[in-house]
């Protein structure tokens, strides 16, 4: 059977990466048999997760779990969609994934009091005498990467900023349609659900989070994905 390994659940959500909550809608939506698994970060072979394992293939990233899904299993995320929602679906995707994440990385992990509510968690399981200096160096390469990106150089109302416009352009994406390319999911949902979902955490002081709830539409479809795709069974699946 294939297995996902993910964080599992934490802060209220399905899992607390974006990411992950990503990879499991798609599992959702391919419609073949998997189980969740808690997986061990440090076996991951990008260091991320989620990874896909598919007999003796692994498979990390969610943009190459969805890509083996379609060529080795036959799913089609996109069936009847036109070339112009395809590239649609694909640019909205990339926007959040390569800006939008960003932007909840930095409210996570660069706000100590938002930090101390959730990202320490994940060094419970770190010896205690070990643990400041292993928060310390994961910080750190957050900050690095942050920085390196360039979200972590511009300031919070800059960010802000930011935000509300790449929030004001899925909202005008979306309109009033159930879904982003129509009545019925399709593979870019996975990605927008799962961003949606993970902005509207409550765990976290979270401007982001005002700015989402401006826009009635993206609330509404943030309920739907969560409650399609991550009903009470589901949300507690990784063993």
């Amino acid at each position: 059977m294939l297995e996902l390994h993910v964080f599992g659940p934490a802060f209220g959500q399905p899992d607390p990466s974006p990411f992950c909550m990503k990879g499991i809608i798609l599992m959702e939506m391919s419609g073949l048999p998997y189980r969740r698994v808690r997986g061990n970060l440090q076996k991951a072979p990008k260091g991320k997760f989620p990874v896909l394992h598919d007999g003796d293939k692994v498979i990390p990233d969610t943009t190459f779990i969805r890509l083996h899904l379609e060529q080795a299993h036959g799913v089609d995320f996109d069936k009847g969609l036109s070339a112009e929602q395809r590239g649609t679906a694909w640019a909205v995707e990339k926007m959040l994934e390569d800006h939008m994440y960003w932007m909840v990385v930095q409210e996570r992990w660069a706000n100590p009091a938002n930090f101390d509510r959730g990202p320490r968690r994940f060094f419970d399981a770190v010896p205690a005498p070990l643990r400041p200096l292993a928060v310390a160096m994961i910080k750190r390469q957050v900050r690095r990467s942050l920085h390196g990106h360039g979200m972590g150089r511009h300031s919070d109302v800059e960010r802000l900023a930011l935000a509300k416009r790449a929030l004001e352009a899925l909202a005008g994406i979306l309109g009033g349609k159930p879904y982003l390319t129509g009545p019925d999911p399709s593979g870019a949902d996975a990605t927008f659900g799962a961003f949606m979902i993970a902005g509207l955490c409550e765990v976290f002081d979270s401007p982001l989070r005002g700015a989402l709830q401006e826009h009635a539409n993206l609330v509404a479809y943030a309920g739907r994905m969560r409650e399609r795709y991550f009903n009470a069974d589901a949300a507690g699946a990784a063993s």
